[in-house]
């Protein structure tokens, strides 16, 4: 499934996806002058964190909304896919990424131009979600769609690799992995809880639904996620998993 973003819904929703990134950005060690990519840079709100250190940072996202909210905050940002960046090779000095590589659809084309717009020694500092995460999510809606006459809708819409298996697939791109890190995350979600979540990250696949269909889809995910992510105060928490890795070409 293609997936689909509102930056309102975003910002309403998914707050805490730039909220937690502090370790990634202290990896990253932004310096001025550096020119660094932000690639999936979504709403710009990291972009523009790092822009903050004096580094001179572009950023490149294939939603046209979530660029032009970037842009909104005076971040220069290009509309691009990452498995074909729009910039010359050698171009940056460091590639940044938050949330963002496991929507991309053809990874090894994705390496292969982060490699490509790194100057030699550049450093490729990301996270991204990694093996089992949102495992109870994806096999609650899974279930429910297959129960709907929807099988199959929920496969490959990201990509969550283990540390093993990230580091060959760097390595065989010409990088060299400095650190790689799977951190269990749970992650307290807003006061919209699962229905928020499932309306921003899964709208790719819900909207693809009949309306009718949709609401069923929601409420017995919903369901069924009750007694495993919902505490007795009626607060949500994902169960998410990151892969954070610094490496260099």
């Amino acid at each position: 499934m293609s997936q689909t973003w509102d930056p309102q819904a975003y910002g309403r929703n998914g707050a805490f996806v730039h909220g937690l990134a502090g370790g990634v950005l202290e990896l990253l060690a932004a310096q001025p002058g550096e020119r660094i990519l932000d690639l999936g840079c979504g709403d710009g709100q990291l972009t523009q964190r790092i822009a903050a250190t004096g580094a001179s940072v572009a950023g490149v996202d294939a939603s046209p909304e979530m660029a032009a909210a970037a842009r909104s905050r005076g971040i220069v940002v290009d509309l691009g896919v990452a498995e074909s960046l729009p910039y010359e090779s050698g171009s940056f000095d460091a590639v940044f990424s938050n949330a963002a590589l496991h929507w991309v659809r053809d990874q090894d084309a994705m390496l292969a131009e982060v490699a490509r717009v790194l100057r030699r020694g550049g450093r490729f500092v990301a996270e991204m979600g990694g093996h089992g995460n949102i495992a109870a999510i994806r096999v609650a809606l899974s279930a429910v769609l297959e129960r709907h006459g929807f099988g199959g809708r929920e496969e490959n819409v990201n990509y969550y690799p283990t540390p093993d298996a990230y580091t060959r697939r760097l390595e065989r791109h010409g990088f060299r992995v400095e650190q790689m890190t799977l951190i269990p995350r749970p992650t307290p979600l807003p006061e919209s809880g699962m229905k928020g979540w499932l309306g921003t990250f899964r709208r790719g696949v819900l909207d693809g639904l009949p309306t009718a269909k949709r609401e069923a889809v929601v409420s017995e995910t919903i369901a069924l996620l009750t007694s495993a992510l919902r505490d007795e105060d009626g607060n949500w928490t994902a169960d998410y998993v990151r892969l954070r890795f610094v490496a260099r070409v």
